[in-house]
């Protein structure tokens, strides 16, 4: 009587770093109050478009100067001069920018476009720059409280109609933190643009500008040295991560 073999074939998903994350495996990346706004500059902030609409505070530090922006497109206190807020805030943004530069790298994607991946949570670095063209899916496995961090060595940018998606499984409701990035963190060694008609989810930690070309922004922008350009019409949905509320039909939180 012959034996026979059988052998199994074990089907795995598509994508990198594809696998389950505990809290304890995440990187403490804490922004203090910096997490209070959806966009800090450095040495100012430029809007073009009067439907600009931004949730989250709004300031720049320590040059303070706002352009193009009134109090009633801003969900949040707009700081239109210097203030002890906005100075502490880069204060506590440098302190997360290094903690997230820390992190040891898992993957490294160094040359590889971002788009049509399918990432787990997980460290993902690139010695130089990275770029977005289509669609990247942030695959959080059920579990809301995962976390990504990107480590970008210099520049940041995602082509016209680039979009970051996230999903999160049966586990958590739609409006939960997981949809506005508020564990996803993107560390630019210099500056980051974020294309035309873009939808993009996180936290973007640079280390110089930030350009927003037009588009819906879920998370925050966040720059150390240099300003912040929003060159057409955007909407930035950045509260508090710990903000609860009841979900608008846009993954947008209303803020307490």
């Amino acid at each position: 009587m012959k034996l026979l073999t059988v052998s199994l074939l074990v089907l795995l998903p598509l994508g990198i770093g594809a696998h389950a994350q505990s809290d304890s495996a995440a990187v403490k990346i804490n922004l203090g109050t910096a997490d209070n706004f959806a966009l800090l500059g450095g040495s100012g902030i430029t809007n073009v478009s009067a439907q600009t609409y931004i949730i989250g505070a709004v300031g720049s530090s320590p040059t303070p100067a706002i352009t193009g922006l009134t109090q009633s497109q801003v969900k949040g206190h707009l700081y239109l001069k210097s203030s002890p807020v906005t100075a502490q805030a880069q204060k506590d943004l440098t302190v997360a920018y290094n903690q997230a530069a820390g992190a040891p790298c898992g993957t490294d994607l160094t040359g590889k476009d971002l788009g049509g991946m399918r990432l787990g949570p997980g460290v993902y670095c690139f010695s130089s720059s990275a770029g977005l063209t289509g669609t990247l899916t942030l695959d959080a496995h059920g579990n809301p409280d995962s976390q990504w961090v990107f480590q970008i060595g210099s520049t940041l940018t995602t082509a016209t109609n680039s979009i970051v998606k996230m999903v999160l499984g049966h586990k958590a409701p739609p409006w939960e933190k997981g949809l506005r990035g508020c564990n996803v963190y993107w560390q630019v060694g210099s500056s980051a643009t974020i294309g035309t008609s873009s939808t993009f989810v996180g936290k973007i930690l640079a280390l110089t500008s930030i350009t927003l070309d037009g588009g819906t922004f879920r998370g925050k922008g966040l720059a150390r040295n240099g300003a912040i350009t929003m060159s057409a019409q955007e909407t930035v949905d950045g509260p508090p991560c710990d903000t609860t509320g009841i979900p608008d039909g846009m993954g947008m939180v209303s803020q307490k």
